[in-house]
């Protein structure tokens, strides 16, 4: 593999300090946040999950607490909170190590919307995978039906490279995908 696409996997230090959000490992006490996160029909109605309660919602919590780096195919999710209140939670992946893909995501509680702070967040969790990952390429995959997601795709710099049709079956139906990305290149053009 060429150098200039080794992945370096460097644990990046937590909690991340923006101007007005901060990144940080979940804790216990966020465990209530996240029932109303994943709770909420209209935050998972996108997802690939239905409404969350019980021990589901536990052990989905459990799998998203921080442990380090994740493996290949597997995530990392951070809280974001303004000001002490949670805002919902981002996360990223090591998608392909060979070709130096990482993957994100982002679900925030509505009240999150309309100031920019989620924006603030997925901004800084793009700069992450390339800044601490050193990959070649970011993408992030949603529902072809979810806007909102897609407008933050773009928002942050992303372009849409993909809209798979009825490419997967969710919740009873098949549902488009889209997919969305930027090139180190790209990003670091933008956000120097």
């Amino acid at each position: 593999m060429p150098d200039h696409h080794a992945i370096v996997l460097k644990e990046p230090t937590v909690p991340i300090v923006l101007p007005r959000v901060t990144l940080r490992p979940l804790t216990e006490a966020d465990f209530a946040d996240h029932c109303r996160l994943f709770g909420d029909p209209s935050v998972v109605r996108y997802l690939y999950e239905e409404v969350m309660t019980g021990e589901v919602v536990r052990d989905h919590f459990d799998k998203r607490v921080w442990m380090g780096l994740p493996e290949t195919g597997e995530w990392a999710n951070l809280a974001v909170e303004h000001e002490d209140q949670f805002l919902g939670e981002v996360g990223f992946g090591l998608s392909d190590a060979e070709h130096g893909i990482c993957e994100v995501g982002y679900v925030f509680l509505p009240e999150a919307g309309g100031r920019g702070l989620a924006t603030e967040a997925v901004v800084e969790t793009v700069d992450l995978c390339f800044r601490s990952w050193r990959c070649h390429r970011v993408t992030a995959r949603m529902d072809g039906r979810n806007e909102r997601s897609a407008a933050m795709a773009r928002r942050v710099g992303m372009r849409e490279e993909a809209h798979f049709r009825e490419n997967e079956w969710v919740k009873g139906e098949w549902t488009d995908e889209k997919v969305f990305a930027v090139l180190r290149d790209e990003w670091t053009a933008r956000h120097l």
